[in-house]
């Protein structure tokens, strides 16, 4: 038996407003982007950034969450795993795309553009498609998460 890992934590800005709609069988989704960018100085000492794009879903309850607090440019903390999908396009070329399936989101900022610290999650034990109603804690309950207290 062999161990893995795959285990996504974001802290970035929502790049538009959450795309969500229900699938044949009626369960809600939502899609969204996370930017996150990153500072170095290159050998000459040149201060460089680069900005990466995360495409990022959320089932049922997340998705609720979504579409009424996740706006443009809020900041989020966004926790899942990676998950690749497949699919014929209209021309029968087959097209990939990786996604972060979230299981945990953080608003930090909410719509007054102060810090949130709202946390929501899928239940732990569902299964992706059998994501429910996420559990609202209370941000006093939680220890608020600050850049600083990342590891990396």
């Amino acid at each position: 038996m062999s161990n893995s890992l795959n285990k996504v934590q974001l802290i970035g800005n929502l790049t538009a407003e959450p795309e969500v709609r229900e699938t044949p069988n009626g369960q809600k989704v939502a899609t969204f982007s996370v930017a996150t960018n990153r500072k170095w100085k290159d050998a000459s000492g040149m201060l460089q950034e680069e900005v990466e794009y995360h495409n990022c879903v959320a089932w049922r309850g997340l998705a609720d969450i979504a579409e009424q607090y996740m706006h443009k440019w809020k900041k989020v903390y966004i926790e899942g795993y990676l998950k690749t999908r497949s699919w014929d396009d209209t021309a029968g070329v087959k097209r990939y795309k990786t996604e972060i399936v979230s299981d945990n989101v953080i608003l930090l900022s909410t719509a007054g553009g102060s810090n949130g610290g709202e946390s929501y999650s899928a239940q732990s034990d569902a299964a992706p498609a059998e994501m429910s109603a996420p559990r609202k804690s209370k941000a006093k309950e939680e220890e608020s998460i600050s850049i600083e207290d990342i590891p990396f």
